[in-house]
Parts: structure tokens; C-alpha cells; sequence
């Protein structure tokens, strides 16, 4: 790489960095260039130049956000291994992308205001990873409740394992000041991950097993009506 280029590079990534941290504490609308140059060290012509305008920045750091802490798929346990150890495998790693100490703090306040006040780049935030991780969590669920139980359903207990799992994150503050014990980052991933496997297994056994009345026809309500009634009737011993 010449050094012109290699200074190019540079300038890039700096305007990155510095877009990052404005636009996480101010928001895409309030956040300005020149904010953001001051930051980097940097003129506008350069944001012209490698980014066109403020809304193509803003675009290149979600992605950038993303690649550097969210494009890392989670490890495949071995071919043919249960859903119970496949749900266990991505609870951790959803845990370890959200509680990665590692990563600058902006990329998570970044991440937090874009769910908060939605852009146009939630779009393509939502068509990359976050997409391949729903639908990878929704056949484990799927396979875990059984083909008899309806896609609501299913849907509904994908939702509450990730909500487990971002509760950790977003809600870490109050913890610690609940509880100043208890510290939350990735050392504390896997016993976690075991928590929330184990119980959300054990919910997803429950709502499978209770008939869902918005998709149960009249005829199996009468039925399971009449069971209940002659279990209540049947002599004790």
C-alpha cells in the first residue's frame, strides 16, 4: 500500500471512529460534520470524499459497528447435535456479543439509540445478521416445541429468550446498583447462557404442552372441555 493510500486508510477509520462517538451521543438528526471533523482531525472534503454525505457516514459506521463485533458467527456444535445444545450454543454467543467488554463503548450506544430512534440503516442492520440469527433461533424453537405448535408460538418464545439475553445488557446498571455483588461481562457469559438455556427450555416444554386457543379449533375446546370435566367427576381412590 503506498503511503498516500495508507493515509487515506487512516482518515477513513478516524472519521469512522469520531462519526461513531458523535452519532451515538447525539443522535443521527442532531449530530453535524463539523462535529465529527473536529473529532477525527479531519475536513469535510474528506467526509465527501470517502463517505458523500452524512447519512452515507452514518451507514458506514452501523456497518463498520457491525463488523467489528457482530459478523462473527457462533461456534456450530457438531453436525446432527441436539436443539437443546444448539439453543445453549447461540444464547452464549448473543451474550458474549452484548457483554463484550472489549469493543469501544460507542458501539453499543450507537446500537441501543438506532433500536431507540430508527434510521433508514435499521433496514440493513436487520437484513444482515440479525436476520441469519432470527431465523437461526426460530428453527431451534421450532424443532424444540414440536411442528404441531403454531408459528405465533413459536415466534413468542424466540422473542423471550432474547429478551433474557438483552435484559443483561440494557438493564446493567440497575442490576448493579440492586445488587452491587454482582458484576455482569463476559466472565459471567457461560454460567448465563446456562441460566437462560435452562430456563427457557423449560418454558418452551410448558407453552408446548398448553393447547394455544387462538389457533385450537371448536371442536378440540369441547373436547378438552369434557376431559377436564370427567377428570373432576372420576371417583378418587
Amino acid at each position: 500500500m503506498s503511503s498516500a493510500s495508507s493515509r487515506a486508510a487512516g482518515t477513513r477509520r478516524r472519521l469512522l471512529e469520531a462519526a461513531g462517538e458523535v452519532f451515538a451521543e447525539h443522535g443521527f438528526r442532531a449530530a453535524t460534520v463539523q462535529q465529527i471533523c473536529r473529532r477525527a482531525d479531519a475536513n469535510i472534503a474528506a467526509v465527501n470524499y470517502h463517505f458523500s454525505d452524512k447519512e452515507q457516514l452514518y451507514r458506514a459506521v452501523i456497518r463498520y459497528a457491525e463488523q467489528e463485533n457482530g459478523g462473527t458467527p457462533p461456534h456450530e456444535p457438531p453436525p446432527g447435535a441436539p436443539a437443546e445444545e444448539r439453543l445453549r450454543t447461540h444464547v452464549e454467543w448473543f451474550l458474549m456479543h452484548l457483554l463484550d467488554e472489549g469493543r469501544p463503548a460507542w458501539h453499543g450506544r450507537l446500537m441501543a439509540r438506532e433500536m431507540i430512534e430508527p434510521t433508514a440503516a435499521l433496514d440493513e442492520l436487520v437484513s444482515g445478521h440479525i436476520r441469519q440469527s432470527s431465523e437461526r433461533l426460530l428453527g431451534i424453537v421450532r424443532e424444540l416445541m414440536g411442528a404441531g405448535v403454531s408459528d405465533d408460538a413459536v415466534r413468542t418464545g424466540a422473542f423471550s429468550i432474547t429478551g433474557q439475553c438483552l435484559f443483561y445488557r440494557h438493564c446493567e446498571p440497575v442490576i448493579t446498583r440492586l445488587h452491587p455483588d454482582v458484576r455482569i461481562g463476559r466472565a459471567q457469559v457461560p454460567a448465563l447462557a446456562e441460566h437462560v438455556t435452562r430456563f427457557s427450555l423449560a418454558g418452551l416444554r410448558a407453552s408446548a404442552a398448553v393447547p394455544d386457543r387462538r389457533t385450537e379449533t371448536p371442536a378440540r375446546r369441547k373436547a378438552g372441555r369434557t376431559r377436564r370435566v370427567a377428570g373432576r367427576k372420576a371417583p378418587r381412590s
